[in-house]
């Protein structure tokens, strides 16, 4: 059973994501150093012994879809209800509306501990997060005055409506339409596929952020509105009233997440409540600027996705290491007598459970240190707040694709730890494999967070926020160098070589890019958003090195140093030589 690894999420977010200098700075006002370990045990022990246990059953029951009603898991309604009551859907909320205005990386690490124990759990709360902080950001003071406060509750979940049956990465082929109505409200008319939490029965209303285009507007991604459209509209005196005219027409049966419901969701079908067709809708911002309201939910959520492979990789660690400690297979070579050894004895079983050890507490350092930058962004003015917002702009592609890769890749050695235990359901940890493979398809595919990366985040005050961020890793293995080494062995070396590689492939893209090289460049992306994950994760590893001189945290250094930072050589190789090969290989697709 998953046990939440307080010790290690507090060291990380304090040591090596930076809260510790904020915390002493009084960055955060009166948040003090204890009342942080005090929210973090408390998140930790609600995600151990009150959401993990309802995790396989829930996955073994599923959610089901009847004439439009989605019923949840046995005990899940109740578990949500006891989870709201905690205060946990508002832990970064704003505090005008109930929220506890709490530090991102706060908020991010609760989320670990809620992905950890259940993927499907954490999903929903997600997207009320993300449809909060659009609200908060973007909405009228009537629609915050209606809509906030019962979503920084939990009170109300949000959802997040992009996808189309036609239109998924591509939003610039949105069919769903918006109609003006003389009393300001819109009505709208279309389909939206893969809404995660777009129906259910733990609260009694949903609030949908809906993506739709008005008659007369702009082609293409310019023309995209955002509207508030509720499951129930709100009366003025804050009630429900009526039905509104959106309905789940189905539900997915998927890989994985099976207790998370992943809504058909139908708008304007003329089974609502109100007067005339079409569901009524309440414009977020302004008309055929939607896209840019929506993004404010989105980078939320891509943050969220990160640390979701991060949960998803310490829970497979966690049960293939107790596993590995409990199953005897053959006899370790220097074993006294005929007994068969645990597993864990043996080289390649320890070598399988350090990579998911060290892979996990290289993105959690990664998103950890992604929440630190929004964190500082928020918190500061000016020139000072631009160059936080930068850098969480660089580490947010980074954050969701390199640690939800990550997820998957963890959870596919966990499986292997088992042997053939693990194909099957007995053992639980198929789950974690089947749970882990979304992450990096939703929230923007992990190859256009690659794109991203280098096309946009990359050139950011012409390329000055990178360097300087390059150039702060290399300090952290300057400062393992002059630190006592003797049991560091290589790392230092092996870590100064992934900086140079990561050097060397940003200076080669920016190059490509200022050249007008734009396929080259494309082409290199995904290798090269992997390398910038290793180099920059090293690095972390050798600043969570220099603070704790403990064996535990060095050896782990080391062993990732050693073992597995070596690819960005070749990741290197196949940013700036492998284009011309892709380009090439393309005949063998005919």
């Amino acid at each position: 059973m998953y046990r939440a690894p307080v010790d290690d999420i507090a060291f990380t977010l304090k040591q090596v994501a930076g809260l510790g200098p904020d915390l002493e700075q009084g960055r955060y006002g009166d948040l003090s150093d204890d009342l942080v370990d005090a929210i973090l045990s408390e998140a930790g022990r609600f995600a151990s012994e009150e959401i993990a246990p309802l995790n396989l059953p829930g996955d073994m029951e599923g959610a089901r879809w009847n004439d439009g009603a989605v019923t949840m898991p046995k005990g899940w309604p109740e578990l949500y209800h006891r989870w709201r009551e905690g205060g946990w859907n508002g832990l970064s909320g704003p505090g005008e509306f109930g929220g506890q205005d709490l530090p991102v990386m706060i908020n991010v690490a609760a989320n670990e501990m809620w992905s950890a124990a259940s993927m499907a759990f954490g999903l929903g709360p997600l997207l009320t997060m993300g449809a909060v902080e659009a609200l908060d950001k973007h909405g009228s003071e009537a629609l915050k005055a209606t809509y906030l406060a019962k979503l920084v509750s939990g009170e109300w979940t949000g959802t997040m409506n992009l996808t189309e049956p036609q239109a998924g990465s591509d939003l610039a082929a949105l069919r769903t339409r918006a109609e003006r109505q003389d009393d300001g409200t819109y009505r709208i008319f279309g389909q939206k596929i893969f809404i995660t939490y777009g129906e259910h029965d733990i609260t009694d209303n949903i609030v949908h952020l809906v993506l739709a285009r008005l008659p007369d507007a702009p082609a293409g991604t310019r023309g995209i509105s955002l509207f508030v459209v509720p499951k129930f509209l709100v009366n003025e005196d804050g009630s429900l009233g009526a039905r509104n005219d959106v309905f789940c027409a189905s539900i997915e049966h998927k890989i994985g997440i099976h207790a998370s419901p992943t809504c058909t969701m139908i708008f304007g079908d003329n089974k609502g409540d109100a007067a005339q067709a079409g569901a009524v809708g309440y414009l977020l911002g302004e008309e055929n600027r939607g896209l840019a309201c929506m993004f404010t939910m989105m980078n939320n959520a891509r943050l969220n996705v990160g640390i979701e492979g991060v949960g998803i990789a310490e829970a497979a660690y966690q049960k293939a290491k107790e596993y590995a400690q409990e199953r005897r297979q053959g006899r370790h070579a220097t074993a006294a007598g005929a007994d068969m050894s645990p597993i864990i004895e043996h080289a390649d079983v320890q070598r399988n459970l350090l990579t998911m050890k060290a892979l996990t507490a290289v993105a959690r350092s990664i998103c950890y240190a992604c929440a630190n930058a929004l964190d500082r962004a928020r918190s500061a003015e000016g020139e000072e707040a631009k160059t936080w917002q930068e850098r969480a702009n660089l580490l947010t592609p980074v954050a969701k694709a390199f640690s939800t890769d990550i997820g998957v890749e963890v959870a596919s050695i966990g499986v292997q730890v088992h042997g053939g235990m693990g194909f099957v359901e007995e053992t639980g940890a198929a789950i974690f494999y089947r749970d882990a493979r979304i992450a990096p398809i939703y929230e923007g595919t992990n190859g256009i967070q690659a794109i991203d990366l280098v096309t946009r985040k990359l050139p950011q005050s012409g390329g000055a926020q990178v360097t300087g961020y390059i150039a702060e890793l290399r300090a952290d293995i300057t400062a393992l160098r002059a630190s006592n080494s003797a049991d560091l062995g290589q790392a230092a070396d092996r870590l100064d070589a992934a900086i140079d590689d990561l050097d060397d492939a940003t200076g080669w893209l920016r190059t490509a890019l200022s050249e007008g090289r734009m396929e080259e460049a494309l082409a290199g992306a995904t290798p090269y958003l992997q390398l910038f994950g290793l180099a920059a994760g090293g690095a972390y590893l050798a600043r969570a090195a220099v603070a704790d001189t403990g064996a535990a945290r060095r050896a782990l250094c080391r062993f990732f140093a050693e073992n597995l930072v070596g690819e960005t050589a070749a990741l290197k190789s196949r940013v700036i030589e492998g284009s011309e090969s892709l380009t090439a290989a393309r005949a063998a697709l005919a």
